[in-house]
């Protein structure tokens, strides 16, 4: 009977433990999403021309495909549910760009830049409009 009262015991008290403990923890901060969002638009637009550049000067390709890269990386947090089909264009002619630079194809890697960046363009018009 004593073992059965000490279980019940632990075993509210441990409860009440992980109730407290879960609600604490629930106040998270606030992160604004739209800041996250006009951070990652900023992020891609600059790797985007960073990489632009690089191809334009045709010397250094390790640099375009850094910039390259990273365009790939923070297109991922461009999300805005309206310009989801449009992000995913984008991030395949990111991929394009990258595979036309690992192939020393600059000529095809800078077009698919190109196009990134009027897609990028027309995402960033269709974010604004409805901020």
């Amino acid at each position: 009977m004593k073992f059965l009262n000490k279980f019940v015991l632990s075993s509210v008290m441990a409860a009440s433990l992980l109730a407290i403990s879960s609600s604490a923890f629930s106040a998270e901060e606030h992160k604004d999403k739209n800041a996250a969002v006009l951070e990652a638009a900023k992020n891609t637009e600059a790797s985007m021309i960073e990489a632009k550049e690089a191809l334009i000067k045709g010397g250094d390709g390790e640099t375009a495909l850094n910039a390259i890269n990273a365009a790939r990386q923070s297109v991922k947090e461009f999300r805005y549910e309206q310009t989801e089909r449009l992000r995913q264009k984008l991030n395949t002619s990111l991929k394009t760009a990258r595979e036309d630079a690992l192939e020393n194809h600059n000529d095809k890697a800078l077009e698919e830049i190109n196009k990134g960046l009027e897609i990028y363009a027309e995402m960033k018009k269709i974010y604004d409009a409805a901020h």
